[in-house]
C-alpha cells in the first residue's frame, strides 16, 4: 500500500504528515473541523516550474479550471500560468477575476446554453465551439452585442487515444465537431461575423504513457495541419489538449514527462511553426496541475469489528471523495494513496477499510489497507485529492456539511 512517502513533496515532522510546512494536527486545527481538502501552493508552484523548464517557449499553458475551481487555487494559478479553460458561466466569472485577460479565457464543453454563450461573448472570451448549433449561437450573439466573437472549432478526431482514463475523441462523441464534418461547417459560416482563431483537439484523459500521448500529440497536429487549409484567415490558436495523467495505484508509474515535452519541442519548432507561423500553440492540463498538490482529510469517529473485518467509520465520504470511493470512472474499485497523518512514523500495521458517514455501502474510501493503528480521532489522510474531488462529488446527499477548502 503507498503511503505518503510514495507521494512527492509532502514530508513529516515529529511523526505527523506535513502539507504546506504545517503538520496535519495543527492544521486540522487552524481549520477548526474535518473533514477539509487543503491545497498545497509550494507544491502548485513546483509542478508549475517542472512544466515550464521542460515545455516549449513558445507552448502557452492553459489551466483547465474543471479539475479544481477553488477560487484561491484559481487566483493563485493565474499568477504563473498563461490561460484558462472553463466549463460553465460560474467558471467564466471566476476566471474574468482573475489577472488573466478575457481573450485568454476560453470556454469549452458541450451544452452551453445561450446566456452562457452570450456572456462570454460580451466579456471576449474565447468561444470554443462543439457543434453548428453552438456556432450559430455565438453568431447571433455577436450580432445582437454589436461585437465580432472570437471562436475556435473542437474537433472530434478520427482516432481515439488509447490508455486514457476517459476517451472524449474518436467514434461517436459529444465533445466537438466530428473531423469530417468541420470543412462543411466552416464554409458553411464562413461570411458571418466571428473571427475563426483555429481548432482543438482533447482525445483523452488521464494517460501515464508518453509514447501514446506523443503519438496523440502528432495525430493532433497533422489533424490540424489538414483542417488549416480550410480556414479564410491564418490559425492563430492551436490547443492540443492535454490528458497528462498522475499515478494513482499502486501498480501506476508517472508520467515521462521529459518524453513528452521532446515530442512537443518537435512539433511546435517543426510542423506547427512551419504550417501554421502565426499560431499560438496551446497545452490544456488540469489533473496534472493540481491532482498530486491537494488532500483530503477525514476523522475516525468509530471503530468496530464485524465478522473478522475491521472498519474506520469517517466522518467524510463519498460525498466530498466521489473519485475515491471508485465511483468516478474506475472500472475496478482501487484504492487511492492514504496515510493516518497525525501518525506518519514507521511502525506495527493492521488491515482496515475505511468508510464514510452515507447510508450505502459505496461509501468506501479505503478497503482492507495497512495502515499504523488508528483510534478515535485520529486524522486520515487521502493523497491525489487535489483534483476532480469536492465539485466532482453529490456534496447535498444525507444533507452533511460541506467540507472546508484552504490553500496552504
Amino acid at each position: 500500500m503507498k503511503t505518503h512517502e510514495h507521494i512527492a513533496g509532502f514530508g513529516t515532522a515529529d511523526g505527523e504528515l506535513l502539507v504546506g510546512g504545517m503538520t496535519v494536527t495543527r492544521l486540522a486545527a487552524r481549520v477548526g473541523s474535518t473533514p477539509f481538502f487543503a491545497y498545497d501552493r509550494g507544491l502548485l508552484e513546483a509542478r508549475v516550474a517542472r512544466l515550464r523548464s521542460v515545455l516549449p517557449a513558445k507552448l502557452e499553458l492553459s489551466y483547465a479550471m474543471k479539475a479544481n475551481p477553488m477560487p484561491a487555487v484559481v487566483q493563485h494559478l493565474a499568477r504563473s500560468v498563461d490561460r484558462l479553460d472553463v466549463a460553465s458561466g460560474l467558471e467564466l466569472q471566476a476566471a474574468l477575476d482573475t489577472p488573466i485577460p478575457a481573450g485568454k479565457v476560453s470556454f469549452a464543453g458541450p451544452g452551453k446554453s445561450p446566456a452562457e454563450i452570450r456572456q462570454a461573448v460580451a466579456a471576449g472570451a474565447l468561444v470554443e465551439v462543439e457543434s453548428s448549433t453552438e456556432l450559430r449561437r455565438v453568431i447571433d450573439a455577436g450580432d445582437e452585442l454589436g461585437h465580432r466573437p472570437n471562436v475556435a472549432v473542437r474537433v472530434n478526431p478520427d482516432f481515439a487515444v488509447k490508455g486514457s482514463g476517459m476517451r472524449m475523441g474518436g467514434g461517436p462523441q459529444q465533445f466537438g465537431i466530428d473531423a469530417e464534418q468541420v470543412p462543411r461547417v466552416l464554409r458553411e459560416h464562413a461570411t458571418a461575423g466571428v473571427n475563426v482563431l483555429g481548432f482543438h483537439v482533447f482525445a483523452g484523459s488521464q494517460n501515464l504513457n508518453a509514447e501514446i500521448l506523443a503519438d496523440a500529440q502528432q495525430r493532433t497536429v497533422d489533424l490540424v495541419c489538414a483542417l488549416a487549409d480550410e480556414l479564410p484567415t491564418p490559425v492563430r490558436y492551436v490547443n492540443l489538449g492535454g490528458g497528462f495523467g498522475i499515478p494513482y495505484l499502486d501498480r501506476d508509474q508517472p508520467l515521462d514527462l521529459d518524453v513528452v515535452a521532446e515530442n512537443l519541442h518537435r512539433l511546435v519548432d517543426g510542423p506547427i511553426a512551419e504550417r501554421m507561423p502565426e499560431a499560438s500553440p496551446v497545452i490544456e492540463l488540469g489533473r496534472y496541475l493540481v491532482g498530486e498538490c491537494g488532500i483530503y482529510v477525514t476523522r475516525v469517529i468509530d471503530r468496530k469489528v464485524s465478522r473478522g473485518t475491521t472498519f474506520l467509520v469517517v466522518d467524510g465520504g463519498m460525498h466530498h471523495q466521489l473519485a475515491a470511493s471508485g465511483n468516478f470512472g474506475q472500472a475496478i474499485r482501487r484504492n487511492y494513496p492514504l496515510a493516518v497523518g497525525n501518525h506518519a512514523e514507521p511502525g506495527p500495521e493492521e488491515r482496515v477499510t475505511i468508510v464514510g458517514c452515507l447510508c450505502t455501502p459505496l461509501d468506501l474510501l479505503g478497503e482492507n489497507v495497512d495502515l499504523p493503528h488508528a483510534a478515535l480521532d485520529d486524522l486520515i489522510v487521502i493523497f491525489q485529492a487535489g483534483a476532480y474531488g469536492l465539485t466532482a462529488s453529490p456534496t447535498a446527499f444525507l444533507g452533511h456539511p460541506a467540507p472546508a477548502e484552504v490553500l496552504v
